[in-house]
């Protein structure tokens, strides 16, 4: 079989299952007979009416899922593990405060990756015209889909880290906030609502958020574990368990939320210098191919023209 049959086949089959699915999603144009309207509401009576209501159409996308289910699931672990699982889509929108679910992020992914096959297949099919591999329309495609499956991912990754670092930020100024509200004589539940009610900061809202379940009737504890777990960020976590403790055991905590303020900040100046590390080397790099060359450039030129004038 030559290429030119097998890649006909393939995109026949492809066309055919397209059109498919769309001619089965078309509504049916006419009224609905009596029999299909009184039939819901005989069930319990009429066996014929049993059976008209368990009739359902063919639907192919669930045939194809039923055929492809055996591929799928030795592919899920590898999906899962280069897209990110359910759970970690999952952490990740809470901690970037999105209201999207795992499945609008896997459909977002998945329209992204057909996007991206379709301009990599599109290249390719330009390449090969042009005397490329044949190939190169099907690898091109799937590093295309492939890229954009990923930049979906890698987006809120960003985003999720973009607010934890911000949160990292307003965190030593809400510790103090709480312990000079706990010092002044108000109760815990008290000081998170006032501090959630201030400004518009994100470890404010998380705070309102907390006060905001607490009032609906959840254990102010349990809803400051559940924040904990839902923003999986250290200096949080420690904090909460404070105020577990606080709640639980009647221990004092405003001296330990300001000790607590003074460790976030001088963690804060750690992560700055070690940021400042690390950006060290990427700070040379327009200095020395950049800066550099133009200087040596226009520090020989002259001399060299004098040197070629002159002789």
């Amino acid at each position: 079989m030559s290429a030119e049959l097998g890649w006909s086949l393939v995109l026949g089959a492809s066309l055919g299952m397209g059109l498919w699915m769309l001619v089965s999603l078309v509504p049916i144009l006419r009224r609905p007979l009596l029999l299909h309207r009184v039939a819901p509401y005989v069930l319990d009576v009429s066996a014929g009416a049993r059976d008209l209501v368990a009739r359902r159409r063919v639907d192919p996308a669930r045939v194809l899922g039923v055929v492809a289910s055996p591929v799928g699931d030795r592919l899920a672990p590898l999906v899962h593990a280069v897209l990110g699982a359910p759970d970690t889509i999952r952490r990740r929108l809470r901690q970037a405060a999105s209201d999207e679910t795992p499945e609008e992020v896997r459909g977002r992914q998945l329209r992204w990756g057909v996007l991206g096959a379709v301009v990599g297949t599109a290249l390719g099919v330009v390449g090969a015209v042009q005397g490329g591999h044949a190939a190169l329309p099907a690898a091109l495609g799937l590093l295309g889909a492939a890229i954009g499956a990923l930049a979906v991912d890698h987006l809120l990754q960003r985003a999720a880290k973009r607010r934890l670092s911000r949160i990292s930020s307003e965190l030593p100024s809400i510790l103090e906030f709480l312990s000079l509200s706990l010092a002044a004589g108000e109760g815990l539940q008290d000081a998170l609502r006032r501090v959630g009610g201030a400004g518009s900061s994100a470890l404010g809202r998380e705070l309102g958020g907390v006060v905001a379940d607490a009032a609906a009737g959840t254990s102010l504890s349990s809803a400051l574990a559940s924040l904990a777990t839902e923003l999986d960020h250290p200096g949080v976590a420690r904090s909460v368990d404070q105020m577990r403790g606080a709640l639980e055991r009647g221990t004092p905590l405003a001296q330990t939320l300001q000790a607590q303020a003074l460790d976030a900040r001088d963690a804060a100046k750690r992560d700055l210098l070690e940021a400042a590390g690390r950006k060290e080397i990427s700070m040379l790099v327009p200095l020395v191919f950049g800066l550099l060359p133009t200087t040596v450039a226009f520090a020989l030129w002259p001399g060299i023209h004098v040197l070629q004038v002159g002789f």
